[in-house]
Order: structure tokens, then C-alpha cells, then sequence
């Protein structure tokens, strides 16, 4: 089929995919799991990111485990339904569910980071990619920190996938990369008055959080 109006079905148009996976994206597997095992919202602890890090300190491994392979499985709704011929509307699709989870409607705008999704994105467009981004949570897990393994599978997720699927791989990671920052610059609420932005900015792209780990470990201390 070609790409004239009206020649593909209704499910392969543009604005269907998108939106299919902007609200697949969307939906809170991380924090319906916490509220069923546990009856947290995991808006209200911790960090207050929806993510797998936070259900794993509320619920477990098990938890994680299972909304893990839904929040993979949802990131790959859109751009399944676009195609592999389609790699600017595959691109935008991969981009499109990784931000439903990390500013989702159903939880006003507050969601993760958006890893999971991304994988699965990536999984359909350009499984390569799931592998880095696998591979980077992993071994940042691992050393205890994930955000930095993540931020470093991020780096190298274009140029890679550029090399290995071309130019298609590399929108799509671009999709996923691109939102994926955006959500630990922007954080979960504005830079505080007072604060030092660029340090903030600085400790979110890199910590993914407001603090660098060894002010939080200060702060740690602080409050024993």
C-alpha cells in the first residue's frame, strides 16, 4: 500500500497511530501495581516518579516485574501500528508513548521516565536499541546508579542505531532520547526558588535528580 489519503486503513493513519500510542503510553501499569499490592500512590512517596525504581521500594520485585512487561509491551503499540515503512511516522509514534507514560493524563501529568516504554518503542522499531537501553539500566542497577547507566545508554543510542538500521533507527531513537531528557531536565515540579538552576539542571540531566549523590548522601545523614 501506498502512502496517498485513503490507502491505508483506518488503523495505520497517522492520527490514529499517535494517538493509539500517546494513550497506551499512557496508561499507569507502575503505579496501578502499587496501589493493588500495596494501596500507594507513588505520587505521594519518595521522589514521586511513577517508575519501576519507585515500585520496587513499595512493592517488590514481583510487582516490578509484571508492570515492567506491560510498560514495554504498551511502548510498542504505536509504532507496530506504523510500520517499518513509515520511519517518520514510527519515529513520532516511539516519541509518542514514551511521553504518554512520563506526563500521563490519567495521572495529570505527573508518570516515570519513560525507560520501559522506550524499550518496547524500540523493540518494534529497532531492537538494537532495546538492548542498549536494557543494557544500560542494567549495569547502572548494578553500580547503584541507575540514572547515570541510563543517561549513558541515552549517548550512544542515536549513533548506534544509526550504524546498525540507518537512517530509520535513528529517528527512532532520536524519538525516545529526546523525551526521555526533556522528563529528567523538567524533573517532577520546578526548580525552587532560590536554588541554583544550573546545578539543579546539571544534577537532573546527569542524577536524575535535584541532588547530586553526594549532597543527598549528606542530606541522608543530616536527618539520622
Amino acid at each position: 500500500m501506498g502512502d496517498r489519503p485513503g490507502s491505508q486503513p483506518w488503523w495505520r493513519r497517522p492520527v490514529v497511530v499517535l494517538t493509539a500510542s500517546s494513550l497506551a503510553g499512557a496508561v499507569p501499569f507502575s503505579n496501578l501495581m502499587a496501589k493493588r499490592q500495596r494501596g500507594v500512590d507513588l505520587r505521594t512517596v519518595g521522589s514521586g516518579t511513577v517508575s519501576g525504581t519507585s515500585l520496587y521500594d513499595v512493592a517488590g520485585f514481583g510487582a516490578l516485574a509484571t508492570a515492567g512487561i506491560c510498560d514495554i509491551v504498551k511502548g510498542a503499540v504505536g509504532p507496530v501500528l506504523a510500520g517499518r515503512d513509515r520511519p517518520v511516522l514510527q519515529a513520532a509514534a516511539c516519541g509518542a508513548a514514551v511521553a504518554g507514560h512520563n506526563w500521563s493524563p490519567f495521572l495529570r501529568g505527573a508518570g516515570g521516565r519513560g525507560i520501559s516504554p522506550a524499550i518496547g518503542a524500540l523493540g518494534a522499531a529497532a531492537p538494537a536499541g532495546s538492548a542498549i537501553l536494557l543494557g544500560g539500566m542494567t549495569v547502572g542497577r548494578l553500580s547503584g546508579e541507575t540514572a547515570i547507566g541510563s543517561l549513558a545508554a541515552d549517548a550512544v543510542l542515536v549513533p548506534v542505531l544509526a550504524r546498525t538500521d540507518g537512517r530509520r533507527g535513528a529517528m527512532a531513537a532520536a524519538g525516545v532520547v529526546v523525551t526521555m531528557l526533556v522528563k529528567r531536565l523538567l524533573g517532577n515540579a520546578p526548580v525552587p526558588p532560590g536554588d541554583d538552576k544550573a546545578r539543579t539542571y546539571f544534577n537532573r540531566l546527569v542524577f536524575d535528580r535535584d541532588s547530586s549523590t553526594k549532597e543527598a548522601r549528606k542530606k541522608k545523614t543530616a536527618r539520622a
